[in-house]
């Protein structure tokens, strides 16, 4: 006769196990669950106070400086102002599929709402229109990373690039590009001091104009000064932060006679390259019948910013500029 009880026992027994092996089970998958989102969520520190990033699924961006890097890490965008990307990141421009906001002049920032972004990557041109953009996007993450005003340039750089290789999971090619920029920016002050008696002067290009780029403040060559150590062939009081320079006729840039020259052609950076008008810098520097006795230019010791810098001015690019100068700068030394 079989034993009834015991076979029940034994079936309740082994129903009790396998009920606590699927609760502990459960708990384990609802564990890894909870620390895994958790892991998904990224806290970073921008310019408006610390920010969590939950999403990179639809990502916008304003930001010129941010397009270059985003693109190398292929970052898919569902906004942009396109006009404002770089010439040279042809993965954007071309890319019909991104909502275009228009220009920082004209912005349409009624593309970007309908994008719904989970993320927008804001700053330089934007910057202005950041409570907009935190209004209209009241479900997005909106992470400025701009250099701020009163920090050196080199670690406001090394801190987006850190910053947004962190949201990307793209660390490990930001430490790479930190790396670069730091052995550039390194190699460049080494070169200069071995001519540090040779005065430097710095240009903006634009609309044919041969502009004065001040030391410390001007744009994109300002801060090199600081950082690299040149000495100015010019200083003037008050000098202008404004991307057309200050208003110093081409015959005072001229007169301080600068050993040598650093060029950026604002123009070629822009659409404006694409029109008929469009004469590169070095060439109207060339052509001016005023600067043709500037020792920098009689002694070719011109050093021309790659085309894309005004529209991008990223770790990158500031790489690529460093170690320009300091190939200028290491030939002059062997004159």
């Amino acid at each position: 006769m079989v034993n009834t009880r015991f076979k029940l026992v034994s079936i309740a027994t082994v129903a009790a196990l396998a009920l606590v092996g699927c609760s502990s089970s459960a708990e384990e998958t609802t564990d890894e669950t909870t620390t895994a989102a958790a892991a998904e969520v990224i806290t970073i520190e921008d310019n408006h106070g610390t920010k969590e990033i939950t999403s990179t699924e639809a990502v916008a961006a304003t930001d010129n400086r941010a397009f270059e890097l985003l693109d190398r890490w292929g970052v898919d965008l569902v906004a942009a102002p396109v006009t404002l990307v770089p010439f040279t990141v042809t993965g954007y421009k071309e890319d019909t599929e991104i909502a275009d906001m228009g220009s920082h002049r004209e912005p349409n920032l009624e593309a970007l709402a309908a994008a719904q972004p989970d993320l927008v990557i804001n700053g330089q041109r934007f910057a202005q229109y950041y409570d907009d953009i935190v209004s209209l996007a009241p479900d997005a993450t909106v992470v400025e990373l701009d250099p701020r005003d009163g920090e050196p340039l080199d670690q406001e750089l090394i801190r987006q690039v850190e910053s947004l290789g962190e949201i990307f999971g793209e660390e490990e090619d930001a430490a790479t590009l930190v790396e670069d920029f730091n052995e550039a920016l390194e190699r460049a002050k080494a070169a200069y001091a071995e001519i540090s008696d040779q005065k430097v002067m710095a240009v903006n290009v634009s609309g044919g104009n041969i502009n004065y780029i001040a030391p410390s403040v001007g744009r994109a060559y300002g801060p090199l000064f600081d950082l690299v150590g040149l000495t100015p062939a010019l200083e003037v009081e008050n000098s202008s932060t404004d991307h057309e320079g200050d208003d110093i006729n081409v015959e005072a840039i001229a007169q301080s006679n600068p050993d040598i020259l650093l060029v950026m052609d604002r123009d070629g950076g822009t659409n404006t390259r694409d029109e008929a008008e469009y004469t590169p810098a070095e060439q109207i520097i060339s052509n001016s019948e005023v600067m043709t006795n500037v020792t920098a230019i009689r002694d070719g010791k011109v050093f021309i910013a790659p085309a894309d810098t005004y529209t991008n001015e990223n770790i990158i690019t500031y790489t690529e500029i460093l170690n320009g100068m300091a190939d200028l700068f290491e030939e002059a030394a062997q004159k």
